[in-house]
């Protein structure tokens, strides 16, 4: 049996645009844990505080959040390829201000640069959609999950980093951990550099012209679907499609989750003296557990539905709460393996919730409803973030965890609730 033209025509642009994706990825993932790593520290250190210490990693994610809104609305418009090459230039400035805040100790210009810092986290975001637009609905969670994984090398090799970043620093007279920003700024320039020379055809774009071609022939002589770009639209979307609203949540719960509790790591283990490139070894030991088996977390979805695999990631999320929150301060092998948990339950979530969004929908809406789902995402993060400074500050990392495996059990107790609606929906 063969394929229509533009079965055939998606095929070819699809494995085009996911091995582009998985090379931007790549490079943002160095960037973006680059940055992560040395956030909280930079910011003690400047403000002088350690309850301040968890803004720098807090304004990021929220950046992230912020910039969804306008990155969606260009990707709705104009395709996925400039609303992510426009954000990656944004976290590429927000790198730039982080060294200079870093550097002559200003607090509030550095959580600028984090801020807009955080649209890299757009963009690393986004991509994971963006694979998704010509994937066959069987191979969605795959396809999804490999742009995911993409990011494994370059968010392993980002913590690694500060010690060559302090290398670079030393040449370029900036502060010693500003340098791992300097490599940020450098991932992001040639990722958008990437992205903007080898993302064509833009896969949303296709997907639509496709979708209208599909159409029978009376209706193919009106326009193309509309392109709804508002995070309202989606916001309203996603409160009125069961399977949508499951999705965002999955996503949500298992990110706000999992950045509460890394976040304050570091800080963790400092307080135990750990030195900075051990903290960085588990930095980057958590990220490979987030990005590293991403590909298993897409198969099982498709096999078995995304309920399965985020109830499995709830699982994974609460043994990393009881790991991580029973650790002495510094460095120890529970905490190790706490962080890795971490990060394989947020993959597990992240993947399967992810892929419910994406299927939920209409090409029309897409663009909209992944914009509000991140969003929402982004948002809940920040706060978690925020929160989890004060919980630390007031009382200990341990109750922070505790209070993670509370949110996580929650996550399991509404999807075992709504788990019959969301597999009959997607």
């Amino acid at each position: 049996m063969t394929s229509t033209p533009g079965l055939d025509e998606a095929a070819a642009v699809q494995r085009r645009t996911v091995l582009t994706l998985m090379g931007s990825q790549t490079l943002g993932g160095v960037g973006v844990a680059s940055g992560i790593a040395v956030a909280a520290i930079v910011a003690a250190d400047v403000s002088g505080r350690d309850a301040l210490s968890g803004l720098a990693n807090t304004t990021q994610v929220l950046g992230g959040a912020l910039f969804t809104v306008p990155v969606a609305a260009i990707m709705a418009t104009r395709g996925r390829r400039p609303g992510l090459v426009t954000a990656y230039l944004i976290g590429a400035l927000g790198a730039l201000l982080a060294v200079t805040a870093a550097t002559i100790g200003s607090f509030w210009l550095l959580l600028l640069g984090t801020t807009l810092f955080g649209a890299s986290s757009t963009a690393n975001s986004q991509a994971r959609y963006a694979a998704t637009d010509l994937a066959p609905p069987e191979r969605r969670g795959r396809q999804l999950s490999w742009v995911v994984w993409a990011t494994t090398v370059g968010s392993v090799l980002g913590p690694n980093l500060i010690g060559p970043g302090k290398w670079v620093a030393e040449r370029i007279g900036v502060a010693p951990l500003a340098g791992a920003w300097v490599l940020s700024l450098a991932g992001f320039l040639i990722a958008a550099v990437l992205l903007q020379l080898l993302l064509r055809p833009d896969p949303l774009q296709l997907s639509r012209e496709l979708a209208h071609r599909a159409l029978p022939a009376e209706e193919q002589a009106l326009p193309v679907a509309a392109r709804r770009g508002s995070v309202a639209e989606g916001l309203r979307v996603i409160a009125h499609n069961p399977a949508a609203l499951w999705g965002t949540l999955a996503v949500t719960t298992g990110h706000v989750v999992m950045v509460a509790v890394m976040v304050m790591t570091p800080l963790h283990m400092r307080h135990g003296g750990a030195v900075v490139e051990i903290i960085g070894l588990v930095i980057s030991l958590h990220i490979l557990g987030m990005y590293g088996l991403s590909p298993v977390a897409g198969q099982l979805t498709d096999r078995l539905g995304s309920p399965a695999v985020v109830l499995a990631g709830v699982v994974l999320l609460l043994l990393a709460c009881l790991l991580a929150g029973l650790s002495t301060d510094g460095f120890s092998g529970g905490l190790t393996a706490g962080m890795i948990l971490l990060g394989l339950g947020w993959s597990c979530t992240m993947v399967a919730g992810s892929g419910t969004v994406a299927g939920s929908v209409p090409v029309a809406e897409r663009a909209a409803v992944q914009g509000a789902a991140d969003l929402v995402m982004g948002l809940s993060a920040a706060a978690g973030g925020a929160l989890a400074g004060v919980v630390m500050d007031l009382w200990s990392y341990s109750t922070l965890c505790a209070l993670a495996a509370v949110a996580a059990l929650a996550l399991g107790a509404f999807t075992v609730a709504r788990r019959r609606v969301v597999s009959l929906k997607v």
